[in-house]
């Protein structure tokens, strides 16, 4: 006995420093991506996510005021200012004004402008512009700076990204266009399963085993075997793209997990109670609807999490039964896709974008995971 006993606690070790490993594999990615989503695009390219908290050194081009604000002093013309704002800490280590020669001098050291005149840099970003002849131009001079700046966090990306219709990364539209798709898509076939669940569970009738077997073979079906096929039904019959047809695609292709989900464990409900219940004269839907619902939560909570990821998270589908050229009717999905494409570089829109794409889900899973395990393991112990 010992040795079982030592052998349990062996796999207990494993198994406990397996769900650490696998906690921390998906933890630190999120936290990444919500670290980054508040960050702005010169401190995403200048630091990882994990110095988040710590001053960064940074290559930025700014630039002098204006020419029209020279004034006059014992006979030299002068621009001076500050780079930086009256709220910005920001030290500088090195400066120029050549794009070839952005680290060319140190803070106090005077540049000879190529127009004209000189121009002095200090450690904290003041600088004096001088000339004898007047300054002419519509623009200030342009500085680079090599300077160590303070953590910035900021709600600017999910302003633009929620917020802001007129932004081109604005995703509230996706948003509610996925809200959309995905909340109809999980309970319309969680309630037409429910019902071919219990008759295939608890009710006799000729067939029954064979349908079994069909939904058992229709789980490994790819689904793109269908796309094509069932696209040119839903063209035939008028259907055509739009929410009718993702929401019917969506629970044709998960009918046979929930079925099959949700059968296991109607089928491990007690028979005394089922059968004490006709005896009492209730009907099979007053038995379905006040005895084997309730009982089945977490079966039902069980599949409605795969099947909210799963259509939250899918683009296949939506691409082929619903995004049309008009792109009014696009997802979170489809949404990040363009974005990659189009704003690849802006890094804390598309952190800000992806984040915002799986807060949803995972409230959803945090708010029902306890009964998923139930739902899983539904029919696998007598």
């Amino acid at each position: 006995m010992s040795d079982i006993a030592g052998t349990k606690h062996a796999l207990r070790w494993v198994v406990h420093l397996s769900v650490v490993f696998l906690v921390t594999l998906w933890v630190i990615p999120t936290l990444g991506l919500l670290i980054s989503s508040f960050r702005t695009a010169d401190q995403i390219s200048s630091s990882g996510w994990w110095r988040s908290l710590f001053p960064s050194e940074q290559n930025l081009t700014l630039r002098s005021a204006a020419p029209e604000t020279q004034v006059l002093e014992n006979g030299v013309y002068v621009i001076q200012g500050a780079l930086f704002g009256e709220d910005e800490q920001a030290t500088i280590s090195r400066w120029g004004i050549s794009s070839r020669e952005v680290d060319a001098f140190e803070p106090g050291q005077t540049a000879e402008l190529r127009r004209g005149g000189t121009i002095t840099v200090d450690a904290a970003g003041n600088y004096r512009m001088e000339n004898t002849e007047e300054f002419t131009g519509k623009r200030g001079v342009r500085i680079f700076v090599t300077a160590e700046l303070p953590p910035v966090f900021t709600l600017e990306n999910y302003q633009k990204v929620l917020l802001d219709q007129s932004s081109t990364d604005s995703m509230a539209k996706a948003f509610f266009n996925t809200l959309t798709v995905t909340i109809p898509a999980t309970i319309i076939p969680i309630l037409v399963a429910a019902f071919a669940a219990y008759a295939l569970a608890w009710m006799d009738f000729p067939g029954r085993a064979l349908l079994i077997a069909a939904v058992v073979g229709l789980l490994v079906v790819p689904l793109q075997l269908a796309l094509i096929p069932l696209l040119k039904f839903h063209l035939n019959i008028g259907i055509g793209k739009g929410y009718l047809g993702v929401w019917l695609a969506h629970t044709g292709f998960g009918m046979p997990l929930a079925i099959y989900l949700l059968r296991n464990y109607m089928a491990g409900l007690p028979r005394d109670l089922i059968e004490n219940a006709r005896v009492d004269g209730a009907t099979e839907f007053q038995i379905f609807t006040k005895l084997i619902l309730p009982l089945s939560f977490p079966a039902l909570a069980s599949f409605a999490i795969f099947q909210f990821l799963w259509t939250w998270n899918d683009l296949l589908v939506a691409k082929v039964f619903l995004i049309d050229a008009t792109g009014q009717t696009t997802v979170m999905t489809n949404r990040i896709v363009e974005l990659l494409g189009t704003r690849g570089g802006n890094w804390e829109i598309l952190a800000t974008a992806a984040f915002v794409s799986i807060f949803v889900p995972l409230v959803v899973f945090f708010a029902m995971q306890k009964y998923l395990v139930r739902g899983l393991l539904a029919g696998s112990v007598k």
